[in-house]
């Protein structure tokens, strides 16, 4: 294989695992501790992510909990979680915080299908970037009589190939979600 599909491949599985995990951060219908642990929390100067300062669980059916290990992140992440775009209402209870998850509205799980769905053109939209450069690759090598005219239709075959396999993954992943928040 030659080095700009074997990067290629590598970007691709790349821009599917972050999809993954930009995706699970979006609000469903049911709780998820993705939701709030990478809301940034300001502790002892640093931004760091919520599930660096306590452990995250859920509480069926409908609510969230961060126990701290030190009460000193409590205040800061109460503040974080509350000026989050998530509008989600911490409550604090010692070195617990409970967040209560209200029932989506269905002009809200409208709106969260159609941002799920504008995060999946962003990844696609990186992913067609990636392929342009993969084929450029390509071409470079063949201009530089490093591959033949036959390997260079066949690496492309391979970077178009691989552009579809992975355009079906990112399209599954936001359906399951998409289900997920009109459940």
């Amino acid at each position: 294989m030659h080095q700009s599909l074997i990067e290629f491949k590598e970007t691709a599985k790349k821009i599917v695992e972050d999809f993954k995990k930009e995706i699970s951060g979006v609000r469903a219908n049911r709780p998820s501790a993705a939701l709030i642990e990478e809301i940034k929390v300001i502790y002892y100067g640093n931004p760091t992510p919520l599930k660096h300062v306590g452990t995250i669980s859920v509480l069926p059916p409908r609510e969230l909990q961060v126990q701290f290990w030190d009460k000193e992140a409590v205040a800061p992440s109460a503040k974080a979680i509350e000026s989050s775009a998530l509008g989600l209402t911490p409550n604090i209870e010692g070195n617990t915080i409970r967040i209560f998850l209200p029932e989506l509205s269905s002009e809200r799980r409208d709106e969260l299908a159609k941002y799920a769905k504008k995060i999946s053109e962003e990844y696609r939209i990186s992913l067609r970037h990636s392929r342009d450069e993969a084929n450029k690759g390509a071409q470079a090598a063949f201009d530089e009589k490093e591959i033949g005219e036959d390997m260079k239709f066949k690496l492309k075959e391979e970077i178009q190939k691989q552009t579809e396999e992975t355009n079906k993954l990112i399209e599954e992943v936001l359906d399951k979600k998409i289900a997920e928040i009109h459940e």
